[in-house]
């Protein structure tokens, strides 16, 4: 066999990753194996997770009105889920520009997971939220706990096709001071 077409031969078994194959036919014909330059690639990350699927929301709950008591703020708690495109676009929204200033400013921001409507569910009733209506859900605490107002009918449930001003509003009513 020609060594140009041994060296090809070896090259297609190492690129489809039959690496110990390519290794064994080059030690029996004496033929080194040249490595495919691969990239290198870091192990796959998971997605950020947004909200925290092993996290006790009452808990959870009770540090973040610690957090606006000493902060003098309102809390906003949003309730979403991980697998929910809107409720990491909210995110996303409320994590940069004008929009993350304006909540910064003002809120104290706790991400409660309700996993597929199956997990926190009693707080968001508590909370007077229908989660059935769509999520994201957000409701807005004083800092001690009593609730100023909540969405009802899922105001925020797109909020991936919401500009920042829109979604604005809808905070901005929730907190607004009754």
């Amino acid at each position: 066999m020609a060594h140009s077409a041994l060296v090809q031969i070896l090259q297609i078994i190492t690129m489809k990753k039959l690496a110990p194959l390519a290794l064994l036919i080059s030690l029996l014909v004496g033929q080194p194996v040249q490595a495919q330059s691969q990239v290198a690639s870091a192990p796959m990350q998971a997605p950020k997770q947004v909200y925290n699927e092993a996290a006790d929301a009452r808990a959870e709950l009770n540090q973040a009105l610690a957090k606006a008591q000493a902060q003098q703020k309102n809390v906003l708690v949003v309730f979403g889920a991980n697998w929910c495109g809107d409720c990491l676009a909210l995110e996303k929204k409320m994590s940069a520009g004008s929009l993350a200033e304006h909540v910064n400013k003002r809120l104290v921001v706790l991400k409660v997971n309700v996993g597929r409507f199956d997990r926190n569910t009693d707080l968001a009733a508590q909370m007077g939220i229908v989660l059935k209506k769509g999520i994201p859900a957000v409701a807005v605490l004083q800092r001690d706990g009593e609730l100023l107002r909540a969405t009802s009918g899922g105001e925020l449930a797109d909020a991936r096709n919401m500009g920042d001003a829109a979604v604005l509003t809808v905070l901005e009513g929730l907190h607004a001071t009754r």
